[in-house]
């Protein structure tokens, strides 16, 4: 089920909340788990069980790990939780890219399993591996079945994140405070992120469909398609945190940001610290540091870095040129951090050019198939081939799709958040901002409903992963 549908906006949600909130505190936590395995079952029900046997897994070896804290097998304890975690994700994502690139290598002819990707699986294993971990480190197990559930399986940030970190919100499930402000926060931040995901970046991956089925390919098309990709997954996936983020208010929950306005960076470790922020600080947190970290050498620090960005670029998705993406900001980052970063620092504009360049030829492979069409995409925007500068179909779509690439530039960038905050510091103007939100967010939503209503199937970009 998709946030973005009329199932979920009209008939799904109002549901849940009503009958959240006319059950007692101490059952909301089972209400919340039974929503967020019928969301999820909507789409994925044969996967439902994959799920519940993850958690059956990470709530068992968290009441092992309390047992044997301290003691000799603690350590193999939290090694066997995270190995079983994994397997379940090496299994249902990996299994056909190993075995294609073993008959690729041996020359023969292992029949693949053909295993479809079961939506989330990334992102609550993740979930469940952090909670495991965190066991082990000294956070108290969770003992109630139910409470830990419902923190994996929520369904605010189920499907695409942000990554919820158990030590973050474990408080939050024992006793949360409901109000009247926060809910309606929480509603306002819901309706920002639908806007994004509805408004402008369905329109923007409607200009990359039209690309890819384009026979008119020219550099400026080439180029037209990588910066509205760029922006098309910036809207989407921050469009779904935001999402997440105001469910997670009305529920309740004080869940961590996960975008910042990355495109205003001035370096690729700045925009990584502005960028899916929750997947991060947890490779961070749960590979980069055990690695070693900043305490080791500065040849052992470097390797660190460039594994834990293969496996990032990896933990996207079970192709080479997810791969190649993550090694390549690895090698950007390794070079920002030996020579780069005082450079940059001199000349801010430059240094945000150099951003941008960069990251929009990265989703330029991210977005490929395969490697073969990342270097022909990548040729493409530099005339490879022989492809004309300007095609009739790329200024056309230059035409057509310039107002949603107007605002999707401004609106990467915080300068109507800052606007609006300088605005409602003067009392009066803030008494009119404060009295039109409503009306204005209402008008948003029934323009919304409208699109939805005569739209197609539009599915988060960060489903796949």
């Amino acid at each position: 089920m998709l946030f973005s549908s009329i199932p979920f906006l009209y008939y799904f949600l109002p549901l849940v909340l009503a009958v959240y909130f006319l059950t007692p505190a101490r059952f909301r936590n089972a209400v919340l788990l039974l929503a967020s395995l019928i969301f999820y079952a909507w789409g994925e029900p044969k996967y439902v069980l994959l799920m519940l046997a993850s958690i059956l897994s990470g709530y068992g070896f968290g009441l092992l790990q309390e047992r044997y804290r301290g003691q000799k097998g603690a350590k193999l304890v939290c090694g066997l939780s995270v190995a079983v975690s994994l397997s379940f994700l090496l299994y249902f994502k990996y299994a056909d890219f190993f075995l294609e690139n073993f008959n690729a290598a041996t020359g023969l002819g292992v029949p693949l399993l053909r295993i479809a990707l079961p939506i989330g699986i990334s992102f609550y294993t993740f979930q469940i591996i952090s909670y495991t971990v965190d066991v082990y480190r000294g956070e108290p197990a969770q003992k109630n079945l139910i409470h830990l559930a419902a923190y994996v399986a929520m369904f605010p940030q189920l499907i695409a994140g942000p990554i919820v970190r158990y030590s973050d919100i474990a408080q939050q499930l024992e006793h949360r405070s409901h109000s009247t402000a926060l809910a309606a926060e929480g509603v306002r931040r819901f309706l920002i992120g639908l806007g994004k995901k509805i408004l402008i970046a369905n329109q923007l991956g409607e200009l990359c469909s039209v690309f890819r089925a384009s026979d008119e390919k020219s550099v400026l098309f080439y180029w037209l398609y990588a910066v509205a990709f760029a922006l098309h997954i910036y809207f989407d996936f921050s469009g779904y945190s935001d999402m997440a983020i105001g469910l997670g208010k009305v529920f309740g929950f004080h869940f961590l940001e996960n975008f910042n306005y990355p495109y205003i960076s001035a370096s690729i470790t700045e925009f990584w610290r502005r960028w899916h922020m929750s997947l991060g600080t947890w490779f961070r947190d749960y590979v980069y540091i055990p690695l070693g970290g900043n305490r080791v050498g500065r040849a052992r620090q470097l390797l660190n870095i460039l594994v834990v960005w293969m496996l990032t670029g990896f933990w996207h998705g079970a192709a080479w040129n997810f791969v190649v993406w993550g090694l390549m900001f690895a090698v950007l980052l390794i070079m920002e951090k030996l020579w780069l970063l005082k450079p940059l620092s001199k000349c801010r504009p430059l240094a945000h050019l150099y951003v941008v360049f960069f990251v929009v030829i990265s989703f330029v492979i991210f977005n490929a198939e395969n490697m073969g069409q990342a270097l022909s995409d990548i040729g493409g925007l530099f005339g490879a081939g022989g492809i004309p500068l300007v095609s009739a179909e790329a200024v056309y779509c230059l035409r057509s799709f310039a107002l949603v690439l107007i605002l999707a530039v401004f609106g990467a960038t915080p300068l109507l958040r800052n606007g609006l905050v300088r605005l409602s510091q003067y009392p009066t103007a803030g008494k009119v901002l404060n009295a039109l939100e409503p009306f204005t967010l209402f008008i948003l939503l029934l323009v919304m409903t409208g699109y939805l209503v005569d739209g197609s199937f539009n599915p988060f970009l960060y489903f796949r992963f």
